[in-house]
């Protein structure tokens, strides 16, 4: 098994898995964890990054160039070793560098660095890609954090629900059920104006989807109990899913999706890719602060 990496604050402790570069706890003072309890039998995850794609491809096959690569849903980095590269009392980073094997199903030179920083009630996570390669590098990026619902602190799990930073009234999308892939309609949202009651028949069909998102913040939590204040100002799209009656909701700030149906184009041409030029670097920030009963 591989050891855990932890750091911690005057207020919080975090726990984080160098495979996958997967936060594993997060807990503060009084020993109480914000994260799921990853019982399997609804979902093991805990908060897997999603690299180099979001979601599935169709066939799960990533096209360049008239040429077809296997790449499973999500990408391969939450199935990767990471190396630690920098550990204080307080923050940890973790580096993933392309190598044969993901050069099989993913043509390109990249660094995907991951740093973890605790401060106070606030753990702020940095996701740093590098196009280290002499072409055009096209990526997605997601965070996939599955966090305790009900959350620490005494309220009632049906009292808690999503609150925007600004009002979402746009319509959502759906996955297919059957091939994974973004349907083309979109469906009414549930948010009702900024405020998104929590629910488990939300999740029926899935995750809910914001392929177009106003807000680059938002807090979950209930009235009376505590609340996670989360920032991702570098993702323009959202997704909330569980599954339903599992003890967690993940709150996945993304850049991409997956496939729509019926794409067959290339990756790179693909809605919600990214293409990082030469030598270039972006960043993807996600920060949650505790705000306790």
């Amino acid at each position: 098994m591989t050891d855990l990496v932890a750091i911690a604050s005057e207020g919080l402790s975090a726990r984080i898995n160098p495979f996958g570069a997967e936060l594993s706890s997060l807990t503060d003072a009084a020993g109480r964890e914000y994260m799921t309890d990853a019982d399997p039998a609804f979902w093991s995850g805990r908060a897997p990054l999603l690299f180099p794609i979001v979601g599935a491809l169709a066939e799960d096959t990533l096209r360049r160039e008239g040429q077809a690569f296997r790449m499973p849903k999500h990408g391969f980095a939450r199935r990767s070793a990471f190396a630690l590269t920098e550990q204080l009392t307080d923050r940890a980073v973790f580096r993933l560098e392309d190598s044969a094997e993901t050069r099989a199903g993913y043509p390109f030179a990249f660094a995907l660095e991951m740093a973890f920083t605790l401060s106070g009630m606030t753990l702020a996570m940095m996701a740093t890609v590098h196009n280290t390669g002499d072409a055009p590098l096209p990526f997605s990026f997601g965070y996939h954090p599955a966090f305790a619902w009900p959350l620490p602190g005494g309220a009632d799990k049906a009292a808690h629900r999503v609150v925007f930073e600004a009002d979402e009234p746009q319509p959502i999308r759906q996955l297919d059920k059957a091939s994974g892939l973004l349907r083309p309609d979109g469906v009414p949202s549930p948010v009702q104006g900024r405020e998104l009651p929590l629910d488990p028949e939300l999740f029926r069909h899935d995750a809910l989807i914001w392929t177009e998102l106003a807000s680059r913040r938002l807090s979950y939590g209930a009235d009376g109990g505590t609340w996670l204040d989360i920032a991702f100002p570098d993702s323009p799209m959202l997704g909330i899913w569980q599954v339903p009656g599992a003890r967690y909701i993940c709150i996945e700030p993304w850049q991409g999706h997956s496939d729509p149906v019926g794409y067959a184009g290339e990756f790179g041409d693909k809605p919600g890719v990214m293409v990082l030029p030469q030598g270039a670097s972006c960043n993807f920030r996600m920060d949650v602060t505790i705000r306790p009963a």
